[in-house]
């Protein structure tokens, strides 16, 4: 088996590997890993699989507000429409927390022709967006908003 890290004459110049080059090599490996979650970890605390898995993990684990209010957005039959590259999309679940932004109504529309032909039928022309029965909304909604959109009372800022 051939060396990973050869060394000679030939091996001189900018990207000659000397001593260091090892314990570096095992250093950046190491300080990567928490860059990739385990994903089979994260969706143990989920009910189901995840109804966003082409959008990423969310950061933050949720809290019984973000939860309650997917749960009232699937009730009422909202959907909410994105592309996997989209990053306002990720912002969009990443206001959910994790384990309520992988039960989010979601629908993706870039993944394959059939997923551009289904939101080429009924319309959607920005992501992230919301519908509910007639109405639309394009962009990021904070939570506030989309409590809003199911008929919520605007919350009031404490005194």
């Amino acid at each position: 088996m051939a060396p990973l890290f050869p060394r000679g004459p030939w091996a001189r110049g900018p990207w000659a590997c000397g001593p260091w080059a090892r314990p570096l090599a095992a250093a950046l490996v190491l300080a990567s890993l928490p860059l990739f979650p385990n994903r089979g970890l994260s969706q143990q605390a989920t009910a189901g699989p995840s109804t966003t898995p082409t959008l990423g993990q969310a950061i933050n684990p949720s809290n019984g507000a973000q939860l309650a209010l997917v749960r009232r957005l699937r009730e009422r039959g909202a959907l909410y429409y994105g592309a996997w590259w989209c990053p306002a999309c990720f912002r969009q679940k990443n206001l959910f927390g994790q384990e309520a932004g992988n039960q989010l109504p979601y629908v993706e529309c870039e993944k394959t022709d059939a997923d551009r032909q289904r939101c080429n039928r009924v319309g959607i022309k920005a992501y992230p967006t919301w519908v509910l029965g007639d109405r639309r909304v394009e962009g990021v909604l904070s939570l506030d908003a989309l409590g809003r959109l199911l008929g919520d009372p605007p919350k009031r800022p404490a005194p």
